[in-house]
C-alpha cells in the first residue's frame, strides 16, 4: 500500500511535469514565433533590395539608354546577389551586451533575451533549459516594463537583474577556462554556481513580474537582492 509519502512524492512528481510540459509549450511556441519573425524580415530585406534593383534599372531604362540584353543580365544579377546576401545576413544586429544599460527599460528583457540566446550554445547543457525558462519569463515581463517610470526605485532593480547581473553570470561563467568547469571549488563547480545562478534569476524574475502585475512597486523596489557567486578562475 502506498505510504502518506509516497502519494505526496506522486503528487510533487505530477505537479513538476506538469510546469515542464507548460514550460516546454511555452518556449516551442516562443521558438516558433522567434524563427516566423526571422522569416519574415529576410523575405522583407529581399523584396526591398529587389525592387530598388527593379526601379533603378526601370528609371535608368528611362532617363539614360536601354538596357538591352547585356543590362537585363546584369539586373538579374544583381537581383540574385541580393537575394542571396540578405538570405544570409542576420535579420536583426547582434546584442551589444556592454549598451544593455542604455537601452529603453521596455525593450531591455527583449534585448537581454536575444543576447542570452546567442551564448546559450557555449553554456552546459543542463542548464539550457533554466535559460530557455529565462527566455519565457523576459517575454512576459516585458509589457509590464511599458508604463514602469525609467527613474522609479522599481526600475532601477529590474534593470540591475536584467541587464546587469543577468549578463554577469554568464560572463562570468564563460571566463572559466572550459577544463577547469567542472572542477569543485568551494564545494560547488563552475557548472553548479551557473546552475545556481540562473535558477535564482529564474524565481526572481518571476517574482518582478507577480508584484509588477499586482502593483506591488514599493515591495519590489525594497527587495535589494544581489548576487554573489564568485567563479573560479575570475580576477580577483
Amino acid at each position: 500500500m502506498p505510504t502518506d509519502v509516497d502519494r505526496e512524492l506522486n503528487r510533487i512528481g505530477s505537479t513538476l511535469d506538469r510546469v515542464r510540459s507548460r514550460t516546454d509549450l511555452a518556449v516551442s511556441s516562443r521558438n516558433r514565433q522567434h524563427r516566423e519573425a526571422e522569416v519574415v524580415r529576410r523575405l522583407g530585406r529581399i523584396a526591398a533590395a529587389d525592387g530598388a534593383i527593379l526601379v533603378g534599372a526601370i528609371a535608368f531604362a528611362l532617363i539614360v539608354a536601354p538596357l538591352g540584353i547585356m543590362g537585363a543580365m546584369l539586373v538579374a544579377v544583381l537581383m540574385i546577389a541580393a537575394t542571396m546576401l540578405f538570405a544570409v545576413m542576420p535579420a536583426s544586429t547582434p546584442v551589444n551586451v556592454e549598451k544593455l544599460a542604455e537601452i529603453p527599460l521596455k525593450a531591455l528583457p527583449r534585448s537581454t533575451e536575444r543576447w542570452l540566446e546567442t551564448q546559450r550554445p557555449a553554456l552546459p547543457s543542463p542548464v539550457r533549459g533554466l535559460v530557455d525558462s529565462i527566455g519565457v519569463k523576459l517575454e512576459t515581463l516585458a509589457p509590464q516594463l511599458a508604463t514602469l517610470d525609467e527613474n522609479s526605485p522599481a526600475a532601477v532593480e529590474v534593470r540591475k537583474l536584467v541587464g546587469e547581473q543577468l549578463p554577469e553570470l554568464v560572463k562570468g561563467y564563460g571566463r572559466v577556462p572550459e577544463p577547469l568547469r567542472r572542477v569543485e571549488r568551494n564545494g560547488l563547480t563552475p557548472d553548479q554556481q551557473l546552475a545556481q545562478g540562473l535558477q535564482l534569476i529564474d524565481d526572481e524574475i518571476a517574482e518582478m513580474t507577480a508584484q509588477l502585475a499586482q502593483g506591488d512597486l514599493d515591495n519590489l523596489a525594497t527587495r535589494g537582492r544581489f548576487l554573489q557567486i564568485k567563479y573560479q578562475g575570475e580576477e580577483g
